[in-house]
């Protein structure tokens, strides 16, 4: 039997993930977590063989969680369930130590066949993003015109681009560099009127283009 731990923080949805996992004969579901830490817990509490786990929680960062599955349960494997359909995410929770993702409008043949897929030590990636994870980082012309498109905001709305591409939330930039959490909202306007980053992915993708972060560090984790 495979043995799943669903790490998801709606309720609603790890009900339907474990209904789905016990209906399957060589599958049972174990355990489940609503949020990172719990997710560790219960990873060294009932040893599952694989860990579905939502990118977006509460707790630490999704690649903070997947790093210390691995590391403290080494036979235990990371598959991603997220509604992030972005290459770029794929690759930092792989480089992380998942051995996994997929997106959850996926069916539900093709979770169960990842689920499968990853506790026979192979790596599984949605059928939307493969094409895209084998098409290789942006081109050094994207990057340049990433790097001088930076070069036009203020050290201040650097900073907040940095942490914000780390999964701070804004009141948590404010605490870190001790302004208003209006001056941050302020800043994160002007970094979506400068550079058009809008949503989270797009602040992580233009960091990763720029070399701002590291692709091991990403979550996209906050507002």
């Amino acid at each position: 039997m495979i043995r799943v731990l669903i790490a998801d923080d709606h309720a609603v949805l790890r009900s339907g993930l474990r209904r789905l996992v016990d209906a399957q004969a060589d599958m049972e579901a174990v355990g489940e977590a609503a949020d990172g830490r719990g997710a560790i817990q219960q990873v060294l509490e009932v040893t599952p063989d694989v860990v579905l786990l939502d990118i977006t929680m509460p707790g630490p960062r999704a690649d903070e969680v997947i790093q210390q599955i691995v590391t403290q349960r080494p036979e235990t494997r990371v598959l991603m369930l997220t509604m992030h359909d972005d290459p770029f995410l794929a690759r930092a929770m792989l480089a992380a130590g998942a051995s996994g993702y997929v997106v959850k409008m996926a069916g539900e043949a093709e979770l169960v066949a990842a689920i499968r897929a990853v506790h026979a030590g192979r790596t599984f990636v949605d059928a939307s993003l493969a094409g895209m994870l084998t098409a290789g980082p942006p081109a050094n012309g994207s990057a340049d015109r990433a790097g001088t498109s930076r070069r036009r905001l203020s050290r201040r709305e650097q900073e907040v681009l940095e942490l914000l591409s780390q999964g701070y939330t804004s009141r948590e930039i404010a605490q870190r560099i001790r302004v208003g959490i209006k001056s941050v909202e302020t800043y994160r306007r002007r970094l979506a009127q400068k550079l058009g980053l809008k949503r989270r992915t797009d602040i992580i993708r233009y960091a990763l283009e720029v070399g701002i972060l590291d692709a091991t560090r990403v979550s996209p984790q906050g507002n």
